[in-house]
């Protein structure tokens, strides 16, 4: 018997692979990013009438296949819609930021995830600018 191919990763899948290695990537979730998490997963549409469960067994499993964070990037890659890689980049720095200021882990990860979702750079700044904005104190 043939093998099947591994079928590849969904968007929605994908962009939830990203804000877990976000919300991970220092070693531990604080409670800040685990919040900005929920709030995400109960307002995108990505998860609106999914299985949230059979959503997040399939990025734990793809988050596996790899022995670190900065390797685990290389699969947004696979994001086919435009859309949802600047969606992805955006959430990843809301969830870097959320915690109060990006530490030198989260923002090698975004820099990781920048190039590989094919952000720009005038856009990633200006991401950055409006989450300034949003969690300035």
């Amino acid at each position: 018997m043939g093998q099947q191919p591994a079928k590849k990763p969904t968007d929605d899948i994908l962009l939830l692979h990203a804000m877990m290695l976000m919300s991970s990537i220092d070693g531990y979730l604080e409670g800040s990013e685990v919040a900005t998490l929920e709030a995400f997963i109960n307002t995108l549409p990505e998860f609106k009438d999914a299985d949230f469960d059979q959503q997040m067994a399939a990025a734990k499993k793809l988050r596996a296949k790899f022995s670190t964070a900065q390797d685990a990037v290389k699969a947004l890659a696979e994001i086919s819609s435009d859309a949802v890689r600047k969606k992805t980049f955006v959430l990843a720095a809301d969830i870097a930021m959320s915690s109060g200021d990006i530490d030198d882990s989260e923002e090698e990860l975004l820099e990781a995830m920048q190039r590989v979702l094919n952000v720009d750079d005038a856009l990633a700044q200006k991401i950055i600018e409006v989450l300034a904005i949003k969690y300035a104190k």
